[in-house]
């Protein structure tokens, strides 16, 4: 149960990203699940290696590069997921942030 809810506000949160920002598309609900899913795999296996290796980065510059790393890797999801796609790197940055900051209100609200 708790999986859905947790897979129900991050397909509210990027639709809401969807909302807000241009150059930031999801063509629908399925694409938005479909998004998320993956979104949810890659943050659960792929980030944490990425970010192990580039530790001495992240330390060099204080939690930047692990920053970029979230935002390479959700550019990464809308290049492989039909449906969803992130116009420049740019988009990707503010993306990032606004889907962060709205997945965290959501689940504390959630909670």
């Amino acid at each position: 149960m708790k999986l859905i809810l947790k897979l129900a506000v991050n397909v509210f949160a990027l639709l809401i990203v969807d909302y807000l920002l241009p150059g930031f598309t999801l063509t629908g609900y399925q694409a938005a699940i479909v998004t998320a899913v993956v979104i949810g795999v890659v943050n659960t296996f792929l980030r944490p290696i990425l970010q192990l290796l580039a530790l001495p980065i992240s330390l060099f510059t204080f939690g930047i590069a692990a920053f970029l790393i979230n935002v390479a890797l959700l550019w990464g999801v809308a290049y492989f997921v039909p449906g969803f796609n992130i116009d420049t790197f740019s988009t990707a940055i503010i993306g990032s942030i606004i889907l962060s900051l709205v997945s965290w209100f959501l689940n504390r609200l959630s909670k």
